[in-house]
């Protein structure tokens, strides 16, 4: 090869090398200004999400005059704890958030109990009609909560619990959403560790609390959030429920405020935001456990 030839080759080759490095430069620039407007539609999609619980929270820090000014402000003239002070002075807002309390404990506690087992039974036990009594349970989510309400109604009547928290806990003590949850975590959970400890003589009870319980940490969590926002939010059903207004919850005492002659709005954002902030805690508190059980779940 001459030397001119050999001149031409390596200029061809820094030409090939300078146009890849062209393309790579050209390709990093595309993807951070991809990954900056993301970010920034992300920003934006957030913000609108939380403006209106900002918003409340400044209402709920304001002082009455602010709320009908003319002047729209979006900080508080001062802060002020006094909408806070008055909605429990003038509420019994200390005995509905008991209410509330005991009514969410309760029946996240009964709701994760029995939808793990029944979870584990559709996922690890072979009995007749399985599949079908699963599919059954799955096909009550088509159904309206207004449509089982009358029969729910006179069971609870029946049995002697109208007007007391059993005639909520009960009746939500198991869901079907639950129930699938815990059968698709469960199926993930290998047959062979069940199979070993069966030689060993464990029976199905035994499984479930040694085996199966310690490795459903992320449903746990799951569960217990689902159930708590479900339970803690739930209006409709506490509102046909409880018939005396000592047993109210919050949800139902926020629609008292509301329903007043002249509601101090104030007020109500300040009762609104004592309802929000216990499941904001829950999620927090929770968060790192939910992801890993919704992503262990099959939800995609």
């Amino acid at each position: 090869m001459t030397a001119a030839t050999q001149q031409r080759v390596r200029a061809g080759s820094g030409g090939i090398a300078t146009t890849r490095s062209g393309h790579l430069r050209s390709r990093k620039r595309r993807d951070r200004t991809t990954t900056i407007v993301r970010f920034v539609i992300a920003l934006i999609i957030c913000a609108v999400m939380a403006f209106p619980f900002y918003w409340m929270v400044v209402v709920a820090l304001s002082p009455k005059d602010d709320l009908f000014s003319s002047v729209f402000k979006l900080w508080p003239s001062r802060l002020t704890l006094d909408n806070f002070t008055g909605v429990f002075a003038s509420y019994d807002i200390v005995t509905w958030l008991g209410n509330s309390l005991v009514i969410t404990v309760f029946v996240t506690v009964l709701g994760v109990v029995v939808n793990l087992l029944a979870g584990y039974a559709f996922a690890k036990l072979r009995f007749l009609g399985r599949n079908a009594m699963f599919f059954a349970a799955l096909a009550t989510l088509v159904l309206p909560v207004q449509v089982t309400m009358v029969a729910q109604f006179r069971l609870v009547t029946d049995l002697g619990f109208y007007g007391t928290y059993w005639a909520v806990i009960l009746p939500s003590a198991a869901t079907a959403t639950g129930v699938f949850l815990a059968r698709q975590f469960i199926l993930g959970i290998p047959d062979e560790l069940l199979e070993a400890a069966k030689i060993d003589g464990a029976g199905s009870f035994r499984l479930f609390r040694s085996i199966v319980l310690p490795l459903c940490r992320p449903l746990i969590a799951v569960l217990v959030v689902l159930i708590a926002m479900a339970t803690w939010n739930d209006f409709a059903w506490p509102l046909i429920a409880l018939k005396q207004d000592y047993l109210f919850t919050l949800p139902i005492g926020l629609l008292f405020l509301q329903g007043q002659t002249t509601p101090d709005f104030t007020q109500v954002m300040a009762l609104s935001l004592v309802t929000v902030v216990p499941m904001i805690v829950l999620f927090l508190a929770t968060q790192r456990y939910f992801v890993q059980g919704i992503a262990r779940s099959g939800i995609r």
